[in-house]
């Protein structure tokens, strides 16, 4: 892969204005990036296919009339963007002629008897719509978002459909591959990682009390509170200081609400000893949570999943922070292999209950593709391709489910233009820096389609301004800048539009 042009260093910038300075700096350009409502990256295929429909409708024709649940599962690696694509998803579909005007009707549906917290929707518009306008608090916690829709083709029958965006934690979704590992696996897996990875004062701490642990010590509630305790200091350290996402277990660093039970209180320890039975004990408890509150009634109720992760920020990081990142990435695309098997449907006919819904279609999608030019944007699309799909997957499948690959911008704060660098035409983003009246011009460096060779990382890929989000209405009406949503709402609801 051509890192650079030839004869440019990536990571030198002509002066702007007359000032020296660094790809990235703020200038005093004139205006306001002009910023397109929607870009897609390619051309739909078939996404409001006829056919299709007509298929469905073969099936039992009763269940064009009858109302129909679809629940969609958004998470992603931590940091990905994870808000702002959820409300700018929900913005796309309540503006009028969304889709190309297969969506009829849309309104925010009533908040009904669910336990679930709401997704604050309002309060994002709020945020982006402010002056100057700023991007929205980020979620901790599991949330409902919920839109009653109107839908078909032109001369068909409109359709109600109840489409539910259900927020959840990236932290919780690197929990499912312990659903497959014992403690002890888990335990060498996590200390091996742990050893290997980056040097940092917690986690040296963390290691050296595990290792002068005596073979034969006793269980101790004392002794495991204090080991769990380092641990989560030092798996606290990695995201903080090294910017790490392949962090087990994820409620460790993302709890869920409330009081927190005794056996969360583990570590990973590798001997025989009382005390690895006490921590074997708790792991399996928190594996049996992991099944009962989160599999079964999140995982269980998802009919589509969207998987978030932020590529160019973990390139910018380094080798350490991307290799983290493509390892979480293909543990979960691994992990969900776990739906739909002819096991699980025996097993919960066998209880006297109905087999959960299987998850029939995944999104892996790149997030802040407006911060490199259109020219790059298939390559990062590429490379979220690469690193999510595994050794058995065909290139549009992951399982029993249909996998698609999208490279987008939520809420799009850029624009496109050629920057004469050294010299060099590149292709560059310009945007306004947040709080900063200027304009900021930025080549981060090019964009890799395959996973980095050596020879990448001695060109370091630069870090990304902290743009403004563009203006939008206070209403929040005519949707929100973006790049590539169409796409994905149509991969996402494409039966069903």
């Amino acid at each position: 892969m051509t890192l650079a042009m030839p004869g440019l260093q990536p990571h030198t910038a002509s002066p702007i204005n007359g000032f020296p300075g660094s790809i990235g700096m703020a200038s005093d350009l004139p205006h306001d990036p002009v910023l397109p409502s929607s870009t897609a990256e390619e051309t739909p295929q078939n996404w409001f296919g006829l056919p299709g429909q007509l298929s469905e409708l073969k099936r039992n024709p009763l269940d064009w009339w009858r109302p129909r649940t679809v629940r969609i599962g958004v998470t992603g690696l931590a940091r990905a963007g994870k808000t702002v694509l959820l409300t700018a998803l929900a913005a796309t579909v309540l503006t009028p002629g969304a889709l190309g005007g297969r969506i009829r009707r849309a309104r925010l549906a009533e908040a009904g008897a669910s336990s679930l917290p709401r997704f604050p929707f309002a309060a994002n518009i709020a945020a982006l719509a402010a002056d100057p306008p700023r991007w929205p608090d980020r979620t901790d916690a599991t949330a409902l978002l919920a839109l009653d829709l109107e839908v078909g083709r032109p001369g068909l029958p409109a359709r109600k459909i109840r489409l539910e965006f259900l927020d959840y934690p990236g932290e919780w979704l690197l929990d499912l591959p312990m659903l497959t590992q014992n403690f002890d696996v888990w335990s060498r897996a996590i200390l091996a990682r742990l050893r290997a990875g980056p040097d940092t004062d917690a986690v040296r701490a963390f290691l050296q009390f595990a290792d002068a642990l005596p073979v034969s010590i006793e269980a101790s509630d004392a002794l495991a509170q204090s080991g769990h305790d380092l641990f989560v200091r030092a798996l606290t350290s990695l995201r903080i200081e090294h910017g790490l996402s392949w962090l087990q277990p994820g409620r460790f660093l993302m709890p869920g609400p409330g009081s927190q039970p005794p056996w969360m209180a583990f570590f990973p320890m590798d001997s025989r000893a009382g005390l690895c039975s006490l921590l074997e004990q708790r792991y399996e408890a928190y594996r049996a949570s992991v099944r009962t509150g989160l599999v079964a009634p999140l995982f269980g109720q998802i009919d589509r999943l969207v998987v978030l992760a932020d590529l160019l920020g973990a390139l910018h990081k380094g080798s350490v922070a991307f290799d983290d990142a493509r390892d979480a990435l293909s543990a979960a695309a691994s992990s969900l292999r776990w739906q739909g098997s002819w096991l699980q449907t025996i097993g919960a006919l066998a209880q006297g209950r109905l087999p959960s819904r299987t998850i029939r279609r995944v999104a892996y999608v790149a997030s802040k593709a407006d911060h490199v030019s259109e020219r790059q944007r298939g390559n990062l699309r590429r490379l979220m391709d690469v690193l999510t799909r595994t050794g058995t997957d065909q290139p549009t499948m992951v399982g029993n489910a249909q996998r698609s690959v999208f490279a987008v911008a939520a809420a799009r704060c850029t624009e496109d233009f050629v920057w004469s660098l050294d010299g060099h035409p590149v292709s560059a983003v310009r945007g306004r820096r947040l709080g900063d009246d200027s304009m900021t011009r930025s080549y981060p460096g090019e964009v890799p389609d395959t996973p980095p060779d050596q020879a990448f990382w001695t060109h370091p890929f630069l870090a990304l301004p902290t743009f403004e989000p563009a203006r939008i209405r206070s209403d929040g009406k005519g949707g929100i800048p973006n790049i590539g949503l169409d796409a994905l709402l149509g991969f996402l609801l494409e039966d069903l539009l």
